[in-house]
């Protein structure tokens, strides 16, 4: 008998770090991408410009992209870049934009093929974690393009407020 408590008390113990490393995350639903997405384009709409968004998972998926009549169509992969960018470095993409110019160490992102390095794409937060990312192009430029990602952050109070 004291074997067997012996065994099965080292079995639980042995199961319990296991258990112990897994953690809950929160994952982006498609209603919230399109929540997202639909809030950047009434926003920049409402201004007279015409964008296209992407929405990102964590995994870097694409879960959502709206297109505006007559944006052009470099504009579809640049919304996605944009927001696999601020996806990957977790950091609004105007602000790396502005370090890269003044920064020789940074300079070298603007090399790599996937970032794009233009305002417009967001990281998306909850409860401090990563958990997607927002970017928009067509916009008329970088400043516009992430004015209208901060209005979709807006529509979603489920995210941590985005630092202007």
């Amino acid at each position: 008998m004291k074997t067997l408590l012996l065994g099965s008390t080292l079995l639980c113990l042995l199961a319990s770090p296991a258990h112990a490393q897994l953690r809950k995350v929160d994952d982006l639903s498609l209603a919230a991408a399109n929540k997202l997405a639909d809030a950047a384009m009434a926003a920049c709409q409402a201004q007279g410009r015409h964008i296209v968004v992407t929405v990102l998972d964590r995994g870097g998926n694409v879960v959502a992209v709206q297109r505006a009549d007559g944006v052009g169509p470099h504009n579809t992969e640049a919304s996605r870049r944009k927001a696999y960018t601020a996806l990957s470095t977790k950091n609004d993409t105007q602000a790396l934009a502005v370090a890269a110019r003044g920064n020789p160490d940074m300079a070298n992102l603007t090399t790599l093929p996937e970032l794009l390095l233009l305002g417009g794409g967001l990281p998306l937060r909850a409860r401090g974690e990563v958990v997607g990312a927002i970017g928009v192009a067509g916009g008329g430029g970088a400043l516009q393009d992430r004015a209208c990602a901060h209005a979709a952050l807006a529509a979603m109070p489920e995210l941590d407020s985005p630092t202007l």
